[in-house]
């Protein structure tokens, strides 16, 4: 297997930084019903248990509904028994009081129980869809090409995984059913009330145009509020988690006060947004009350009249009461749930237009194996671009030898790294051919080419785990005798030992519990574990001093021995002993040979090589006075 030595760039200056980008839960769909029409084929396998959930929430919606009605009838039986009591005609019929009251507490159980049922329901399915879209979401990560995070940083990626489908999670198990059961509270109620009195309805209804211009007085109010709080989280926590990776920095260049100044503007911003949002949500259900309280007005007033007119009796005005409540409390719970359903559908669109991106190609069909290689490398008239229109490497050509120890030098930009990862394979060419002993990597899966290499970069990555763990990376099956053996060969075994719990000492998240040149040795380690034929090296020594500098490249020199390396060269003086030295500039090579013959040429790799060991020529000047000195 390969081993990556290398930790991925930081993308801060390509885009939001990773809790910015987590916290874009306010954004609307670019397309409403494609986002939906998606979201729904998805949830395919998942319609007939949704769909009984859904009848479930219906059904105990319906059996809340009944029981005010129900009630009614008991309050004007109580009513007609005190009346009949005090003008001495009749008593008051508790058996039938008391089996009407149990038929309604009857109604209330089941209501509970189908609602207990929906929620257990939609929450094992919402579980299941987010644990998929995770699942999903994960294997598409690995089957995207490398050019994908070019363009994307890692936080985006990183919100497809926590703050998007935890939208869909939360809409799946709350929101759904809340507007099943508002949608069918607002027609049930309306019909039991026509069914009990059409003109206390109508009356009722007047409150109906009232409601709507609230909630939607209120709703476009907040959005833009609550979208503004969502995005200032995200800018909030981005800046204090980047103020406390890099606090050393901050304090190293005074720059607190720049710190706290552009965090105050951030925090103020969310302040002032996140109140008038939380002001906005607040009113919204005393507003209802309020509008809910005219109702009560209306039917106090208007059922009263009817009552002492004989058209209804007490209970009815009492079961009005009761759906007056019912009434004005889901149109606020529906008005709501669109709000959700805007952030559900963005959150879907965006999730699925990921998991639509182009991946690379299919190579199930790539049956060819390398099998034991020699390590025979050559380059033939390759061509490379990161876009069509620039071309970064022009027309390389190149061979490496069995057990060769190839040094690829050159000033930044060159396209020293871009030849590693085209020999890998995360980038495919534009033109020429990559062959190992013959065959070319593109008729070779991915897997196969990538199990024969191994790699040191000069940026390390470790995960949070043991020591012995991160070696073992190198290859999983790896006995412990053997993790041993390969830290042994990589000089990791003697400072191992001097750690507490030795190679079971846990590695924290930041890796700040090891020096630099240790991280080093770790690679090196987890690359002999492997023990590939062919080598890929970054300059490992730039970040340490001599004395971990002459203990890697002794480590390295282990590493390399009876295999083909690339090594990519900062210092020259650490590849005086190539085989071979490929001077690279401008995506072209344009001097080859060892050392020796390089400087003999006295070309460019002469002019890289020397400009190394320049000294500024500093003249002693005389000593000048300050003014005030003696």
């Amino acid at each position: 297997m390969s081993v990556h030595g290398n930790k991925p760039p930081k993308q801060g200056s390509r885009g939001p930084g990773p809790m910015a980008a987590m916290m874009r839960g306010g954004e609307k769909p670019k397309d409403f019903k494609a986002a939906f029409k998606k979201f729904i084929q998805y949830l395919g396998r998942y319609k007939l248990i949704i769909l009984f959930a859904i009848l479930l929430a219906a059904a105990s919606t319906a059996a809340n509904i009944i029981g005010p009605k129900t009630l009614g009838k008991a309050t004007t039986k109580l009513f007609e028994g005190l009346i009949a009591t005090i003008q001495g005609t009749g008593s008051v019929d508790f058996d039938y009081i008391g089996k009407i009251v149990l038929v309604t507490l009857a109604w209330y159980i089941a209501s509970a129980i189908l609602s207990y049922l929906q929620g257990w329901i939609m929450a094992k399915v919402s579980a299941d869809i987010s644990y998929r879209l995770r699942k999903d979401i994960s294997r598409k990560i690995n089957r995207l090409p490398l050019k994908y995070f070019d363009k994307t940083t890692y936080g985006e990626v990183l919100s497809y995984l926590t703050n998007d489908v935890d939208t869909i999670n939360q809409t799946l198990s709350q929101s759904i059913t809340q507007i099943i059961s508002s949608v069918v509270t607002v027609v049930g109620v309306l019909v039991m009330m026509f069914t009990i009195s059409w003109k206390i309805t109508l009356v009722i209804m007047g409150v109906l145009p009232l409601s709507a211009l609230m909630i939607s007085f209120i709703v476009k109010r907040s959005q833009k509020h609550f979208n503004q709080q969502q995005d200032y989280i995200g800018h909030v926590n981005s800046h204090v988690e980047e103020m406390f990776g890099g606090h050393e920095i901050v304090k190293a260049f005074n720059g607190e006060q720049k710190s706290i100044r552009k965090f105050n503007k951030y925090n103020n911003t969310l302040y002032k947004a996140a109140w008038k949002s939380q002001f906005f949500s607040g009113i919204m259900m005393p507003v209802m009350t309020f509008i809910g309280n005219l109702g009560y007005v209306a039917v106090a007033i208007f059922g009263g009249w009817l009552t002492s007119q004989g058209t209804i009796t007490v209970g009815d005005i009492q079961a009005f009461i009761q759906y007056v409540r019912s009434f004005t409390r889901p149109m606020g719970q529906i008005a709501s749930a669109s709000n959700v359903l805007q952030r559900t559908a963005a959150a879907s669109e965006r999730v699925f237009t990921f998991l639509e991106e182009q991946e690379e190609s299919d190579e199930s069909a790539k049956e060819l194996k390398l099998g034991k290689i020699k390590g025979l490398v050559e380059f033939r008239n390759v061509k490379f671009g990161y876009s069509p229109e620039k071309t970064v490497i022009h027309n390389f050509s190149a061979i490496a030898k069995p057990g060769q120890k190839i040094a690829l030098v050159g000033p930044t930009g060159a396209g020293k790294t871009t030849i590693v990862k085209l020999l890998m394979r995360f980038y495919d060419l534009d033109g020429g051919a990559i062959l190992i002993d013959g065959i070319n990597i593109n008729d070779i899966s991915r897997h196969e080419l990538r199990s024969k290499f191994g790699m040191v970069l000069q940026d390390t990555w470790l995960f949070n785990g043991t020591i012995r763990e991160n070696i073992r990376y190198g290859r999983l099956d790896a006995r412990d005798k053997e993790v041993v053996e390969a830290a042994k060969a990589a000089y990791v075994d003697k400072f191992v030992h001097t750690l507490p719990k030795g190679y079971d000492m846990e590695i924290n998240e930041e890796v700040t519990n090891l020096s630099q040149g240790q991280k080093q040795l770790l690679t090196i380690a987890r690359a002999v574990l492997a023990n590939p034929p062919i080598l890929i090296l970054d300059e490992a020594t730039s970040s340490v001093d001599t004395r971990t500098e002459i203990l890697i490249q002794k480590a390295m020199d282990n590493l390399m021995k009876n295999r083909t390396s690339f090594v990519i060269a900062h210092r020259l003086s650490t590849i005086r002993n190539a085989d071979l030295i490929l001077v690279i500039r401008d995506g072209d090579i344009v001097e080859q040979g060892t050392h020796n013959e390089l400087l003999e040429k006295n070309g460019f790799y002469a002019e890289l090589y020397n400009s190394q060991f320049e000294t500024a020529d500093f003249s002693i000047a005389e000593p000048v006075a300050l003014e005030g000195t003696k």
